[in-house]
């Protein structure tokens, strides 16, 4: 018998990044944050039978999956629901990693997505995504990155931090390279979601390809509490992945499921909610940050976050006084490898984000506050 030789890593166990969201981003003026504001039950217009403690979720509760299903153009077997787009992405690696796997991941990437492939042991590559382009997906860039050892490619898109759109001919040509080694991609999409302004929902995922795609209500709607998320997978893996879920979380909170089957029929007013957010907040930071010549930075029209450089120090410094001396929080870039960079969200309450803004600019100009 021929065995494979795996260097397997030390197993990860702790995000960096989820410490500093919970227990050192909070600040009056909170533009850490890359989630659209989080709206109120009085924006879902429940009934007292939406409440309902109990109800048959043992692997998804139907009408929760056939909505998602439905909304993808998908039959119900190739849907996965889990605790939100971050337990989407650990229970679908759960699924596609083994110890010593080569896992094949962007740079700048979101750090949890890295922290949960060192819990399961991957030996991780990366390929580096440029800021002089635009920040844009290469697919040459990443078929050159693979080798016959490599076992996933991990990519989100829109891309967490810098917000930029991969078309569906990118995602497609990296998936087509991916196969040619043995290998699958996972596409987190959950700020994909902003883009559905029309209302038609799109997704990478085919039932017959090598994409595994996961996502949540989350990002774009403010519906954080619902954890609310999904993974789209071939109906084989699908299954796989929701018996693997018994060791992990078993069953959801059944209220939870038949509220975000209710945040399905108001999607149209939540996304005219965050949309209105966003393009007021967007054009804010254009007025205010935009030229300011301590930042060298690529600004992109979607998204929910920017992710400027400063021309002089570190990001991590400069988030201490700013928190400290202006009241305002951003995310350092030591969270996405680039100390260098800082992501500011764009996402929250129009007023508070626009008053953060002028205070990222008063520290970037070294006036104090009157």
């Amino acid at each position: 018998m021929t065995h494979r030789h795996m260097t397997v890593p030390p197993r990860n166990l702790k995000s960096d990044y989820m410490r500093f969201a919970k227990q050192d981003s909070g600040a009056t003026y909170a533009l850490a944050s890359s989630g659209v504001a989080d709206c109120v039950m009085a924006d879902l217009s429940p009934e007292l039978s939406d409440f309902a403690l109990h109800g048959p979720n043992s692997y998804g509760y139907g009408p929760l999956v056939e909505r998602i299903a439905e909304r993808f153009g998908i039959s119900p077997d190739h849907v996965v629901t889990a605790h939100g787009a971050s337990f989407s992405n650990h229970l679908a690696m759960a699924a596609l990693v083994s110890p010593g796997d080569e896992v094949l991941v962007e740079d700048p990437a979101y750090e949890l997505l890295t922290a949960t492939l060192g819990y399961f042991q991957a030996n991780i590559r990366r390929f580096e995504r440029l800021p002089s382009e635009g920040w844009r997906l290469d697919p040459d860039a990443v078929a050159a990155a693979l080798t016959e050892r490599t076992r996933l490619v991990v990519l989100t898109n829109l891309h967490n931090p810098t917000g930029d759109l991969a078309e569906p001919e990118t995602i497609a040509a990296i998936a087509e390279a991916a196969a040619r080694v043995g290998a699958r991609v996972l596409l987190d999409e959950v700020y994909l979601e902003l883009m559905f302004r029309d209302g038609v929902a799109r997704t990478a995922f085919r039932p017959d390809g090598n994409i595994v795609v996961t996502s949540s209500l989350t990002k774009a709607y403010g519906l954080s509490g619902l954890r609310c998320g999904w993974i789209l997978a071939p109906a084989d893996l699908a299954q796989n992945m929701r018996r693997l879920n018994d060791l992990f979380a078993s069953v959801p909170p059944h209220m939870a499921e038949r509220l975000s089957v209710l945040a399905f029929d108001r999607l149209p007013a939540l996304r005219v909610r965050a949309n209105t957010m966003l393009d007021a907040n967007r054009a804010a930071y254009r007025e205010i940050l935009g030229d300011h010549p301590a930042l060298d930075q690529v600004m992109l029209d979607q998204g929910t976050t920017m992710f400027p450089r400063l021309r002089a120090g570190d990001a991590e410094s400069f988030y201490r006084r700013l928190k400290a001396d202006y009241d305002t929080a951003v995310v350092p870039g030591q969270y996405f490898d680039r100390p260098d960079r800082m992501r500011i969200g764009l996402a929250g309450d129009i007023g508070m984000t626009r008053e953060g803004l002028r205070r990222i600019d008063l520290a970037l100009s070294g006036i104090p506050l009157a």
